[in-house]
């Protein structure tokens, strides 16, 4: 009897066991299920809180989810190392106490009225003062204590101890620091907006003075190192998201300012350059040829050979900070570019208006043209996979090679008629011919030079000359490229004429291709483009090639007298 009841008991207890065993395996799928829901729905209301704060700050906050340095919040002063900051002064902030951040700290004043004596004041933020900084008054480090501490003035830089704060010497007037002629002083633009309004006829003759500032453009909105650290320094007024607004409406600042005052600052690749200056182009035919800015490349792109050609280098990567940057444009030299008019009149259509291109750098049909549609149309299928300047390198390295198996220009001599200056050039067994207003072609070669083992004229930016070779094919360019042939040089001209008799071409004007039918494509002077010539530095083709010669610098600009500076003129 008893062995009974033990077995009914245990018999019992089976189903109890195999209930608890379903309970608590539905309670271990179903809590963290809900809680990364919860987590989700919290996660997205915080987005949607910080969006709308975002929104409606007059700060230019920029969230992250870990800080690069030790942080210490502006307004609790604890230790966060995730939160938010305002990328034009500085300000940190825990997301806990952003909207406090907003009502108890200020962001700069991009207009703003003079104290009463005509000076600017300090705008002070407290803590989170640059590496390795030093304080104006005793010169020992700042910041080297773990809690907010210290000041920084956002526009001139200046770093100074808590204590040593009263014994600054000048008084709380603002200079702007060193990058002074390169800022639009708040109380300046202040002064312009009141004379706008009120003394129009005084507000005309604004400018009669020089002057200097820089206007920074920015191509895309991934450049976040660039964006990061440049704002600190120029005031957000004078940095522009070409992605957000054109160059054109950007530049209009440029008619607030002395005339002939302004630098402009260009971070990207030759394409955005080009925009640029065919948007100061514009300026030109409205009459405000006096307020046309001198224009820099900080190089971003692919190619970057117009950078390259003005001593900016090939490309850009972080390695000089954008301190350094602005002392170099501060310290470059004014010269005059060509800049070309390239007219595509296709045959057989009399009653169409040409095609018409603005051209930097270089015209070209053929293989490196085939090279560039082909990048082109993958690039426009799948853009997120054409982000590193390694990897578009390594495509047009790919296309290069499959068009040395197929060859698909060959016999362009027999297919194209090339004229100089009206007088016909018989042309040898080519695949592609090259139109050159730039030292510089292909991501770095010096094309006219080749290796240099032959006497060549030499080319200048601003001598109203374009340089015409011709190359036998993908191979004969990788080969050039690499020094170990020479282009086919057929002359210099001021005018160059091609005739494409039959087929159609790939063809390229600064990088952007497409492919053309028959057709005549003339090319003729446009205008000269001032732009900023930074002559401290060599490319690394000049370091292997310093022997001096006038062959081996064949961009040495002709200069014009530097600008003043802008707050010599306040």
């Amino acid at each position: 009897m008893e062995v009974e009841e033990g077995g009914d008991r245990s018999s019992a207890a089976e189903p109890r066991d195999e209930w608890h065993l379903l309970t608590w395996t539905f309670l271990a799928v179903l809590v963290p299920v809900l809680l990364t829901l919860w987590c989700s729905v919290q996660r997205s209301k915080r987005a949607v809180l910080m969006k709308e704060v975002f929104r409606k700050s007059k700060h230019d906050w920029r969230y992250t989810d870990l800080f690069s340095k030790p942080t210490y919040c502006c307004v609790c002063c604890q230790h966060v190392l995730r939160g938010a900051f305002c990328d034009c002064c500085g300000v940190c902030a825990d997301e806990r106490c952003l909207r406090r951040a907003d009502r108890a700290l200020p962001c700069k004043e991009v207009v703003a009225p003079a104290r009463d004596d005509g000076s600017l004041a300090h705008h002070w933020v407290r803590g989170n003062v640059p590496l390795c900084s030093y304080c104006a008054v005793c010169k020992q480090q700042c910041g080297t204590q773990p809690k907010l501490c210290d000041l920084r003035c956002i526009w001139c830089q200046t770093v100074v101890h808590d204590d040593c704060k009263p014994n600054l010497e000048d008084e709380g007037r603002c200079d702007l620091g060193e990058f002074r002629t390169l800022i639009i002083p708040p109380h300046y633009l202040h002064h312009i907006n009141k004379l706008r309004r009120r003394h129009p006829d005084e507000y005309c003759k604004v400018g009669i003075g020089g002057g200097g500032c820089t206007l920074g453009m920015e191509p895309s909105s991934d450049l976040l190192q660039v964006q990061c650290r440049f704002p600190l320094l120029p005031p957000p007024l004078q940095v522009f998201d070409l992605t957000k607004m054109p160059p054109g409406r950007a530049l209009q600042l440029c008619t607030l300012l002395p005339p002939g005052s302004v630098r402009v600052l260009v971070c990207g690749g030759d394409g955005t350059v080009g925009w640029v200056l065919d948007a100061i182009d514009t300026m030109k035919l409205k009459g405000q040829e006096v307020f046309i800015p001198r224009v820099t490349i900080l190089p971003l792109g692919t190619g970057n050979d117009l950078s390259n050609s003005l001593g900016w280098g090939a490309g850009y990567a972080g390695e000089i900070p954008v301190e350094q940057v602005l002392r170099n444009i501060l310290d470059a030299e004014v010269v005059s570019m060509d800049r070309w008019k390239v007219q595509v009149a296709s045959k057989g259509y009399y009653f169409r208006k040409p095609k018409v291109l603005s051209m930097n750098n270089y015209f070209s049909v053929g293989p490196d043209a085939l090279m560039a549609l082909n990048f082109h149309a993958h690039r426009e299928k799948t853009p997120s996979f054409f982000s590193s300047r390694i990897i578009n390198k390594a495509v047009y390295f790919l296309y290069g090679t499959k068009d040395c198996l197929v060859q698909e220009c060959k016999d362009l001599d027999k297919r194209i008629e090339l004229e100089l200056d009206g007088e016909r050039v018989n042309l040898p067994s080519l695949e592609g011919i090259i139109v050159c207003n730039i030292g510089y072609w292909g991501g770095g070669c010096r094309l006219w030079e080749g290796m240099g083992d032959e006497p060549c004229p030499p080319t200048r930016l601003d001598d109203g000359l374009l340089e015409v070779v011709g190359v036998y094919g993908s191979f004969h360019c990788a080969q050039i490229q690499v020094k170990l042939a020479n282009p086919v040089r057929l002359g210099q001209a001021h005018t160059v004429r091609l005739v494409l008799k039959s087929s159609r071409m790939p063809m390229q004007v600064d990088g952007e291709p497409w492919a053309q039918g028959p057709c005549t494509i003339t090319i003729t002077h446009k205008t000269q483009a001032l732009m900023l010539y930074h002559s401290a530095e060599q490319t690394d083709d000049e370091e292997d090639d310093s022997s001096g010669s006038e062959a081996d610098t064949p961009d040495t600009p002709k200069t014009v007298p530097k600008l003043p500076g802008l707050a010599n003129s306040l």
